[in-house]
């Protein structure tokens, strides 16, 4: 696989133009395929934010492939893994690229970073209304202007300002997304609940570690950021908040039934040790498992 350090490497790679500055670029409409019959794998030292609507062919990213037969943006993070397999763009789609390099200094060096849809995998790609479309395009022609005008010193900050307008709204498209992909779906929720119970079920016969994030991620096939995203949206609470949670019910119901100790609920459960299990189970509830139990067992 290959790992471009240099965005006009990949440039090269995709068969579009050099790119004005070394540490950033930005690509509109510049052709219509990447070859029809050709697979590029790659990797890079750069952040990717592309909107395209696919004619054929597949993107992939992290684990997953996605046909891209609607607009939409996806948010690369450096040194994740890409793939492109004959593929053929509509006509109308950008890619930016951003360099890490190019962010020292700026507010966005940190900002970036948190987020969380640049660890989402490719078929958890933001889908556009017409609307946001509009709102996003704007922003790209705003960042395209400035990077083709003759540079100053102004030019950089303004560049990061639109861009960082554009991360905003995507933030707040996707919020919209996880509310429409409720609908459409079912409760990730109720899903998520339901593998619960299935793991600790299981547990009873095979010797299964606590129930993590990416175990149900992975069985929901999504990834473990936009699972924790869209629960955190349905909820209030994180994916690891809870399965905390559920686990110190099933632990408040094995206790309160009074016929094993806490050494054997934690087994029962999962945790490696009992420590584990009390200093979680009290964090949760105020009070030790042991406490707990007495005052049923009074």
């Amino acid at each position: 696989m290959e790992h471009y350090h240099k965005i006009s490497d990949l440039h090269e790679a995709l068969g579009v133009k050099p790119p004005e500055h070394p540490l950033f670029s930005v690509t509109y409409g510049e052709r219509d395929s990447c070859d029809g019959n050709s697979i590029l794998e790659f990797s890079s030292a750069f952040y990717i934010i592309g909107f395209k609507k696919l004619k054929s062919g597949s993107m992939q990213y992290g684990k997953t492939k996605y046909d891209h037969d609607r607009g939409s943006m996806s948010f690369v993070k450096p040194r994740q893994k890409v793939v492109f397999k004959n593929v053929e763009l509509e006509e109308k789609g950008f890619l930016i690229m951003i360099h890490e390099d190019f962010l020292s200094g700026t507010s966005l060096y940190n900002e970036i970073r948190k987020y969380s849809y640049f660890d989402y995998e490719v078929n958890e790609a933001l889908h556009l209304s017409p609307a946001e479309e509009d709102i996003i395009w704007n922003l790209y022609f705003s960042i395209e202007k400035e990077y083709k005008n003759n540079t100053d010193e102004l030019s950089k900050s303004i560049m990061m300002s639109h861009l960082d307008s554009m991360l905003k709204y995507a933030q707040r498209f996707y919020k919209r997304q996880f509310i429409n992909r409720t609908e459409l779906t079912g409760s990730t929720l109720t899903k998520f609940n339901a593998l619960l119970a299935a793991h600790f079920e299981e547990r009873r016969t095979k010797d299964l570690g606590l129930p993590t994030v990416a175990l149900m991620a992975e069985k929901l096939n999504i990834s473990s950021r936009y699972l924790t995203d869209i629960l955190k949206q349905e909820t209030g609470k994180t994916a690891l908040e809870l399965i905390h949670l559920f686990l110190i019910g099933e632990a408040k119901n094995l206790l309160s039934e009074g016929e094993l100790n806490i050494s054997e609920v934690s087994y029962l459960l999962g945790f490696e040790n009992s420590t584990y299990f009390s200093r979680l189970f009290k964090k949760e509830v105020g009070i030790t498992p042991n406490q707990f139990k007495g005052s049923f067992l009074n």
